[in-house]
This record gives C-alpha cells, sequence and structure tokens, in this order.
C-alpha cells in the first residue's frame, strides 16, 4: 500500500514531473484547438525526442499532452464551428450556438469544469477497476464492435434535427468516404475508379475541417455586414446549482466514457457521440432546445471524452491493448523504455501503473487552471469583424489540412468537402453524421468481416452467436430498439398509448 503512494505521488514530489505535466497539458490544450494537429501526431512526434530521457520525464509529458489535447479540441469547436479534435465533434453542436449568442464564456465554463469530472471519474475508474472493466471490455468479440459500430450510426437520429432519411444519407455518405482506398485485409482498390490519387484515401482532418470550417467560412459570407456578437464574460464557473443540478447526467455520461474508452480501437469520440444521444434521450424538458444551445449537449460530450482517457489505459496497463490511438503511442514508448504493457507489468512494475495515476490525476487539475484562465483572450476570436474572422478561418482551415500530412491534396479535398457542405447546411442535411460515418466505417467493415470469417461465412451461424451471447443480444435488441425509435411508426404509437392513458384517467 505504502508503494502505490509514494509511486502515485512521484509528480507531485519531484518538481521537474510536475513542470513537465504542467507543460504538456498546457501544450495539449492548444494543440488540440488547432485543427489538424492532432494529439496523436504530438505523442508519436515526442517519443523521438524522449526516446533518451528517463521513462518517467516522458511519461509525464505524453499525458499531460494526452489530457490537455482531449479537452482542447472544444475551444475552436465552440467559438468557430471548427472542432480541434474528433471527440469534440458533439460538443460543437450546442456550443456553437451559444456562441452565436454571446455565452462562449458560459460554454468555455461549463465544458472546462465537466471535463474535469469527467477525468477525475475515469481516473478514478481506471485505479479501482482496472482489471474488473477491462475483463468486461476482453470478452467483446467482432461482432460485438461491428453492432457497437451500428450503435453509432444510428446516432444520425440525434444529429439529424428530426430528419431520420436525411441523417441516414449523411452517415452511409460518410462510410463510403471512409471506405475509398486499399481494403486493408485484402488490399485490393476500393472506390477508386483507377484514379491513383484516391489509392490513399480521403484523409478524415481534412473533411472534417472542409465540413465543419469551410462550409462554415462560406455560410458566414452571407453576413458579412452582420455586427460581431458581444462575448458575456461574466462568471465562467458554472455556479455549485447549476453542477449539482446535471450531477445525475454527468455521472451517466461519464460511465459511458469509461466503458466506451476501455473497448479497445473506439476511444473518445464515439464515447462524445454516444453520451450526447445518451443526453438527448433522457433530457425531457431542457431549457434549450438540443442544438440551438442546450447546456446538457455540452456536459454529455465533455465529461465522457475526458473520462475515456482513464477508460483507454485500462486495457494498456492491464492487457497490453490500446484503448485508442494515442495509448498505441504509449505502448510503443513504454516498449522503447524497456517496458511491457500488459497483465506481467501490474505485477513485475505495479509502480508505474501508479505514478501514470498520480500524472493523470496532476494532468486534470491543470487543465481546469488551464481551461480557466485565458478564457477572454479566447473569446476575443469571435468578437472580430467577419471580414477578419472569415479569412482568418480559411487560414487555419488550410494550415490545419495541410498539417497533417503535409499535402497539398489534403487542402484540395478540403476545401472540395467545405464547398460540399456548404450546400449540404443549404438545403438543411446535417453534417455531423457524415463525420460519424468516416469515424465509424473502418471498425464497422474490419469487424463484420473478421465475425463473418470466423462462422466461415455462414450468416445462420453469425445470427445464431448473436442471440446466444448475452453481451451480443444485448447490443442487437439496442440497435432494433434505436432504429424503430426513430421511425414515424414510434411516434404514431406513443401517440396512441398516450391518448388511451388520458382517455382512462
Amino acid at each position: 500500500m505504502w508503494e502505490a503512494f509514494s509511486a502515485f505521488s512521484t509528480v507531485l514530489t519531484q518538481p521537474e514531473l510536475l513542470a513537465l505535466v504542467a507543460l504538456g497539458t498546457f501544450a495539449g490544450i492548444y494543440i488540440g484547438a488547432i485543427p489538424g494537429l492532432s494529439v496523436t501526431m504530438a505523442v508519436s512526434i515526442l517519443i523521438s525526442f524522449t526516446f533518451s530521457w528517463d521513462v518517467y520525464p516522458a511519461i509525464s509529458l505524453m499525458i499531460g499532452i494526452y489530457m490537455g489535447g482531449v479537452y482542447g479540441g472544444s475551444r475552436t469547436a465552440i467559438l468557430l464551428n471548427i472542432p480541434g479534435a474528433p471527440s469534440a465533434i458533439a460538443t460543437a453542436l450546442d456550443g456553437y450556438p451559444m456562441a452565436q449568442k454571446g455565452e462562449a464564456g458560459v460554454a468555455i465554463g461549463v465544458t472546462t469544469v465537466m471535463s474535469f469530472f469527467g477525468g477525475l471519474i475515469g481516473i478514478a475508474v481506471l485505479a479501482a477497476a482496472a482489471p474488473l472493466v477491462a475483463g468486461f471490455a476482453l470478452r467483446f468479440q467482432p461482432r460485438d464492435y461491428m453492432l457497437l459500430a451500428l450503435l453509432g450510426i444510428l446516432l444520425v437520429g440525434s444529429l439529424s434535427n428530426g430528419s431520420l432519411t436525411k441523417g441516414i444519407f449523411a452517415g452511409a455518405l460518410g462510410i463510403g468516404i471512409g471506405s475509398v482506398g486499399m481494403d486493408p485485409l485484402t488490399f485490393t482498390e476500393r472506390f477508386t475508379f483507377d484514379i491513383p490519387l484516391l489509392r490513399q484515401g480521403v484523409s478524415f482532418i481534412a473533411v472534417m475541417i472542409g465540413l465543419f470550417g469551410v462550409s462554415e467560412a462560406l455560410t458566414q459570407l452571407h453576413h458579412i455586414d452582420t455586427p460581431a456578437i458581444k462575448q458575456k464574460i461574466g462568471r465562467i464557473v458554472p455556479s455549485w446549482a447549476s453542477i449539482r443540478k446535471h450531477l445525475p447526467l454527468s455521472l451517466q455520461t461519464s460511465s459511458i466514457g469509461v466503458i466506451i474508452g476501455a473497448l479497445p480501437g473506439t476511444g473518445g469520440d464515439i464515447a462524445a457521440l454516444m453520451a450526447y444521444d445518451h443526453a438527448k434521450r433522457i433530457t425531457k424538458n431542457p431549457e434549450v432546445p438540443f442544438g440551438e444551445g442546450a447546456m446538457e449537449g455540452l456536459i454529455a460530450p465533455e465529461t465522457a471524452n475526458n473520462a475515456a482517457v482513464g477508460g483507454a489505459f485500462i486495457p494498456m496497463m492491464t492487457l497490453g491493448i490500446p484503448g485508442d490511438a494515442v495509448t498505441a503511442i504509449m505502448i510503443g514508448a513504454l516498449y522503447v523504455h524497456g517496458l511491457n504493457p500488459g497483465p506481467m507489468l501490474m505485477i513485475d512494475k505495479p509502480d508505474m501503473f501508479w505514478f501514470i495515476v498520480g500524472a493523470l490525476v496532476m494532468a486534470n487539475f491543470f487543465m481546469l487552471i488551464f481551461g480557466l484562465t485565458g478564457v477572454r483572450v479566447f473569446t476575443r476570436i469571435v468578437e472580430m469583424p467577419r471580414a477578419i474572422l472569415i479569412p482568418l478561418i480559411f487560414l487555419l482551415s488550410i494550415v490545419g489540412a495541410y498539417a497533417v500530412n503535409t499535402s497539398i491534396t489534403d487542402v484540395y479535398w478540403m476545401l472540395g468537402f467545405g464547398v460540399f457542405g456548404y450546400f449540404m447546411k443549404l438545403y438543411d442535411y446535417p453534417l455531423g453524421p457524415v463525420i460519424l460515418g468516416v469515424i465509424l466505417s473502418r471498425l464497422l467493415d474490419d469487424n463484420w468481416r473478421r465475425a463473418i470469417i470466423s462462422v466461415r461465412e455462414s450468416l445462420p451461424k453469425f445470427m445464431e452467436g448473436v442471440v446466444t451471447s448475452p453481451l451480443s443480444l444485448m447490443l442487437f435488441v439496442s440497435v432494433i430498439l434505436i432504429f424503430v425509435s426513430q421511425t414515424p411508426l414510434w411516434a404514431a404509437m406513443k401517440r396512441r398509448v398516450y391518448g388511451m392513458q388520458n382517455k382512462g384517467g
């Protein structure tokens, strides 16, 4: 017990490590806020700089960047409707409308405090129940991941302003875009039409920046002479009454974040979208409708994506399986430093586990401190005249798209999807499901084929596995219920039931 506490407090007792966590968190917030500069990229670059360091300083810096970067994506999502990271896509749905109403300070304050709360929940679960949650994640078969991806795609109903048809079309379009390029299993070309440029696929970052950033800039051209909205920067920290009111929702969405984060290959982006959908379903009478600045629409994704950080470390530390792309890189960093992540690490090097928990806790506190300072500077962005702001969005979008692969082709893709996104918005097609489809296309495709190959391409045997496995059956029933609940038939049935109840009363 004393050894665990000693390892946990190492970050606090060594000023150098504390400074590295603080530096990493600060840098992560601003890296996460710039579209195209991903946390994954930053951590992967760090390995080449830190391989000669001791393991504790190297991991301290990486953890700080990871925690800060997941939170930082919410900044530009709120202020410019450009998610800095995939996990902030859901945050933009209600954060940006709040900024348009002059409530950017409130939105940033809520996301900061709720990100801190979600992060603490994720770390607490990591510390207390790592083997239990990792064991649950290990039970997921390929068919379960496929069903989980289907669940995510069916969330388009929550992101499509009530139009299931437009939502499904946008989600299917995203799946098609995500499938372009070389098939990862057979190495054959898919949807390339014999065009060499398409063999490498379409950069997800280019799609995201184009659909959210460039399309928004083009839309703002219609209002270029409209005066900028003055942001109200009063009380940034949400009141205790507001926190207490939304505490049940925060606990629920944090739990979603931890569980989804602990599933290898998922991560905070899927956790945030599922949490947003959950909030929309259980919140009966929000003060502001979802999509127009609902507080619940900020709380749900921000608690979930930061809770997913702790969740992602669970399979990494206990099984040696990465929870997401960043923890996959961290596994490589641990190998570089002579450590083998997995069950034996928990036995042979328990001090490393508790050190990581301590570093995550301190990174979470630094995230709160840095997140609540500098809000006034950030909110000045949306008070700029549109004649300055629109070129700035274009510039950030071009730099962000180019920075990922240093490819001018990605810039062309970004501009093309920006124009396409502008017309989608013009005809009231939702953009969120397109991004969701791109994110989930690989997860859906790979696991469907693994699942069907495992039963020798026999659909009856596949369905038999779904029905006989409690976990698969639960996910399958959830898919059916979510689909049915978004159809007009379900709404008609609800009206009939309520009518019968009213007559009976």
